[in-house]
C-alpha cells in the first residue's frame, strides 16, 4: 500500500511579512545611527557690528570683498618681497582689481582707493546706491589675516583709529565670512 502524504506550500504571506519586518528593523537603526553621529552644521551667528559676506552684501559689494580677498595674497607677497606695503598706484598699475580703474570698477561704485599710513587701503565709494566703501586692514605680521569693513553712508572721512571699538562707533561693520551647508545668497525683505 502506498501513501501519499500532500504537503501544502508554505504561505508567501509569512515570508513576505518576516522579510519587510527585516528591513524595517535596518531602516530604524540607519536612521538612529545617523541621528546620533551626524553632524550638525549650524549657521554661526553673527554679531551686530558684522556683516556676512554672503547674505548681507549687495552683489558689487560681494565682486569687490573677494578681490581684496584675492589682492590681499598679492599685497602681502609684494609687502614681503619690499618690506613695505604696496601703495595704490602700484597695485593699478600692476592692474590689480578693485585699485585698478576699469569698466568693472565703476560699475561696482567707482571706489577712489588711498593708502592710510595706519596700514589700511580705502576705498571711497562715489555711488552709494550700489555700494558702500570699503576699508582693507592689513594685518601687523605676514601671516595673519586681512580685516575688511564697509561704511554705506556718505561719509568720506578716513577713520582716524582703525581699533575695532573706534570703527564700530564710526560707523563701519566688519565683512565676516562664515560657511556652512546653507545658500550661497539669502535675499531678507
Amino acid at each position: 500500500m502506498s501513501r501519499a502524504q500532500v504537503i501544502r506550500p508554505a504561505g508567501a504571506g509569512h515570508e513576505t511579512l518576516y522579510v519587510l519586518l527585516v528591513s524595517a528593523l535596518i531602516v530604524l537603526l540607519a536612521a538612529g545611527v545617523v541621528a546620533l553621529r551626524g553632524e550638525r552644521e549650524d549657521e554661526q551667528a553673527i554679531e551686530r557690528h558684522q556683516l556676512d559676506a554672503r547674505r548681507d552684501l549687495t552683489a558689487a559689494e560681494q565682486g569687490l570683498y573677494t578681490d581684496l580677498r584675492v589682492a590681499f595674497d598679492e599685497i602681502q607677497m609684494l609687502r614681503e618681497e619690499h618690506q613695505a606695503a604696496p601703495g595704490v598706484q602700484a597695485l593699478a598699475e600692476d592692474g590689480l582689481p578693485p585699485f585698478v580703474d576699469d569698466a568693472g570698477s565703476q560699475s561696482r561704485g567707482n571706489h577712489q582707493w588711498t593708502w592710510l599710513q595706519a596700514g589700511a587701503y580705502l576705498g571711497r565709494s562715489q555711488a552709494q546706491d550700489i555700494a558702500g566703501s570699503l576699508l582693507l586692514i592689513l594685518p601687523a605680521g605676514n601671516d595673519g589675516q586681512p580685516d575688511i569693513w564697509l561704511r554705506r553712508d556718505s561719509s568720506h572721512m578716513p577713520p582716524d583709529d582703525l581699533g575695532q571699538a573706534a570703527l564700530i562707533a564710526a560707523g563701519w561693520r566688519q565683512v565676516v565670512s562664515h560657511y556652512d551647508a546653507g545658500v550661497t545668497r539669502e535675499h531678507r525683505h
